[in-house]
């Protein structure tokens, strides 16, 4: 399996960005997680690292919550009707899955206030935002509890804690 990530840094100061994993580490967490949930094809994804006001006005947008949050995952849905030379164009690096947007200083905060180094929280949320990719997600309770226990798994197998023990 090959994984392009492309990553998007669009924050204004070098404070922001500080602790932005590199790529060659987000396609590790990333390709535990695809392995873990059983997919092994080629594919493509983004992690675009914003500020709180942007994260915020998507999270109010696409989720109706009026404030910023760490990650946000946006599936890919690919338009039947686009032209076939443009539908074999965006086959040529896999199967597109679509946009991780991640606020580092919320990422930052949260992981100092739960005690975790911010390459455990990062590792964490790239984990579970690739899940939601994959279509996971934790709305009812055994929904969140088969995506945790995937989560779990991949992550103690790339040598972190668990990230839902206190």
């Amino acid at each position: 399996m090959h994984i392009n990530l492309e990553s998007q840094v669009v924050l204004s100061n070098e404070e922001e960005m500080l602790g932005i994993p590199s790529v060659a580490d987000m396609i590790t967490w990333a390709q535990a997680a695809f392995n873990a949930a059983g997919y092994n094809k080629d594919c493509a994804l983004t992690a675009r690292f914003v500020d709180n006001d942007e994260i915020q006005e998507l999270n109010r947008t696409y989720r109706h919550k009026d404030s910023p949050t760490n990650i946000l995952s946006f599936p890919y849905e690919q338009d039947e009707n686009l032209p076939e030379e443009l539908l074999a164009e965006e086959a040529a690096d896999g199967e597109y899955l679509g946009d991780l947007v991640i606020a580092m200083a919320v990422v930052r905060k949260e992981a100092h206030e739960q005690e975790k180094t911010l390459t455990e929280h990062c590792a964490h949320l790239i984990v579970h935002g690739c899940l939601h990719l994959l279509g996971y997600d934790h709305i009812t309770d055994d929904e969140a509890q088969e995506m945790e226990g995937l989560e779990i798994k991949v992550l103690e197998e790339l040598g972190y804690p668990n990230p839902y023990e206190e």
